[in-house]
């Protein structure tokens, strides 16, 4: 785990564990905007083998839409990533979501705290809930 990152790893299929964290996200406000399958994508451009992978772009448009009407330059952070990587084929995944407070720290604009912690407070329920069974 890194310091810019919310995170948890389960013990459950790839597959499940993206419809969980969609539905999760959804339940939390934030619509997927943007779905890369990175295992997919490096296979067509690269021609390698890569895991399971993929970036789901994750927007709550409340939040984003205070946070433009005060910096508008804070569309180069958005939409908020998140990722479900396979760490092993024994149906062992992780997810993690950029924590909006680290990254907020480069904006020198101190009117985005307070949104960048609501969003990480709703990241962090989507995480901590695709624990519960």
């Amino acid at each position: 785990m890194t310091d810019y990152e919310i995170s948890v790893n389960l013990n459950e299929d790839y597959d499940v564990v993206v419809e969980k964290t969609v539905k999760a996200l959804k339940k939390e406000g934030f619509g997927v905007i943007t779905e890369i399958d990175i295992k997919k994508t490096l296979k067509e451009k690269l021609d390698v083998d890569f895991e399971r992978y993929i970036i789901l772009g994750a927007c709550n448009p409340k939040l984003s839409k205070k946070a433009l009407d005060i910096e508008r330059e804070i569309g180069l952070f958005l939409p908020c990533n998140v990722i479900v990587q396979e760490l092993n084929e024994q149906k062992e995944t992780k997810v993690a979501a950029i924590d909006p407070e680290k990254m907020f720290k480069m904006i020198d604009n101190p009117l985005v705290e307070p949104i960048a912690k609501e969003v990480k407070a709703k990241l962090q329920w989507v995480i901590s809930s695709l624990k519960e069974k």
